[in-house]
């Protein structure tokens, strides 16, 4: 299993040879595949063999492409992640929709948790309102917490005139970062044999990794985190590393210390064989590492 990042900034050529990806540009450059989870190509500038491509589908390296602005735009992600997909997409188009509440509402409840951690790690008072939200999560998330934990929390942390929607460093660095996570979380639902357009509870007919953006929700705060701790900040390259370094960050998972990339596989496979099985009540998460 892979465990480095690679980003890839300025213009180059990137080849294959004898298991290892090689990078020319002012001098070559070689990284053994084995090593690499993921690829990010953050220059447009940049040239890649169909050989290269073809090797880093089938060894499930997961490939992130960013446009003119540096924005992720495109993934790359293998059309067979497993050997029975046909038999796990069946079984994910007959999730039980009782089932599929369930597990939404311990998602959400984890979600709203580490949000009030991430704010009482920082002296924030109102952790403690996010807290009661968490406890009084019911069936699907019927009432909603979700959406009023959101508003307390970025408004809390960011100012009470912050919006999502806004144009401005930190949700250009937010975006970036779920961006991040968005995708390393589809290349783990195609590993495991499953389709991404269908989601536990998001089901916009326009997002095609509606099951993704339900399983990253209780990892948002971590991205929340880094950004929070870095303002000011101007939203460059150096800024952008930082949040692709989250994937290296150390937490922990089934009372033992994994780097988050780790996490992220082990918890993607663990919810949908729980969801699969219907047996929610073996979810598990990952906690923030403090030394």
């Amino acid at each position: 299993m892979g465990f480095r990042t690679v980003l890839i900034t300025k213009h180059c050529k990137c080849s294959y040879k004898n298991d290892y990806l090689v990078v020319y540009g002012d001098e070559a450059k070689m990284l053994h595949l084995s090593e690499i989870q993921t690829i990010i190509v953050d220059s447009t500038s940049v040239s890649l063999t169909s050989y290269l491509l073809c090797e880093l589908a089938q060894r499930k390296i997961n490939v992130i492409f960013c446009d003119e602005k540096h924005n992720p735009i495109a993934e790359m992600q293998p059309l067979y992640g497993s050997f029975n997909t046909s038999k796990k997409i069946k079984q994910q188009v007959q999730w039980n929709e009782d089932m599929k509440k369930s597990v939404w509402s311990i998602i959400i409840k984890e979600k709203i948790k580490k949000q009030a951690w991430v704010l009482n790690k920082f002296g924030v008072n109102s952790y403690e309102k996010l807290s009661e939200y968490a406890e009084e999560i019911e069936f699907g998330d019927s009432t909603n917490r979700e959406g009023h934990a959101a508003k307390v929390y970025f408004n809390s942390f960011f100012g009470k005139n912050f919006g999502r929607k806004q144009e401005n460093e930190v949700n250009a660095a937010l975006n970036y970062g779920y961006a991040i996570l968005l995708s390393t979380f589809n290349k783990e639902v195609v590993s495991n044999g499953y389709i991404t357009q269908l989601g536990i509870n998001h089901k916009n007919e326009y997002n095609q990794f509606n099951l993704s953006c339900d399983l990253m929700e209780p990892f948002r705060p971590f991205i929340d985190k880094i950004v929070y701790e870095n303002i000011p900040f101007e939203f460059d390259s150096e800024m952008k590393i930082k949040l692709i370094n989250i994937l290296n960050e150390k937490v922990k998972y089934d009372d033992c210390e994994h780097y988050l990339s780790t996490v992220i596989t082990k918890y993607t496979t663990n919810l949908l064989k729980c969801i699969t099985d219907e047996t929610p009540y073996k979810i598990q998460f990952c906690d923030f590492y403090e030394v």
